[in-house]
């Protein structure tokens, strides 16, 4: 497995429009050439860390690698859901993330409810992990971590 944190930036691409309109929670999106630059050894599931867009603030996120099993997916993707409320979308915008945490491995769902419920989970998890004195300190490190370990796209 990679050793984390990863780091990678690349610009913000339509999705499959399911972020908002079905989960509640608006992701933003790698092109596929920058899913297809990351490692194979990063495992599908959902991460933690940090991004930003353009040179803005540092917010915490949370990231999912993979095939979205219960929409069956037959590409990859790798979503970054920005825990913090935008006034507008950002598309072409150039999203920069260090990954510093695993939260859990890709799986399938029964319903649209338990996938909806897993994710707010996953985010609960991440905004108590992010808050821990260690990950804070790599927020302050953000754009020095990003440039030590970028892969530029």
């Amino acid at each position: 497995m990679v050793l984390l944190p990863f780091a990678c930036r690349g610009e913000v691409v339509r999705g499959f429009g399911r972020g908002s309109r079905q989960l509640g929670v608006p992701t933003a999106n790698f092109s596929d050439q920058v899913v297809e630059s990351f490692p194979s050894d990063i495992p599908t599931g959902v991460y933690y860390g940090w991004a930003s867009v353009g040179n803005g603030d540092v917010h915490k996120m949370v990231l999912s690698i993979g095939w979205n099993p219960f929409y069956k997916n037959i590409k990859k993707s790798v979503e970054t859901h920005i825990i913090h409320n935008f006034k507008e979308d950002f598309y072409g915008e150039i999203l920069s993330v260090v990954i510093i945490g695993y939260i859990r491995s890709e799986k399938n769902f029964n319903s649209l409810e338990a996938l909806i419920s897993a994710i707010k989970e996953d985010i609960e998890v991440a905004k108590r992990q992010l808050g821990l004195p260690e990950h804070l300190k790599l927020k302050d490190n953000f754009f020095h971590l990003l440039e030590e370990k970028i892969v530029n796209h």
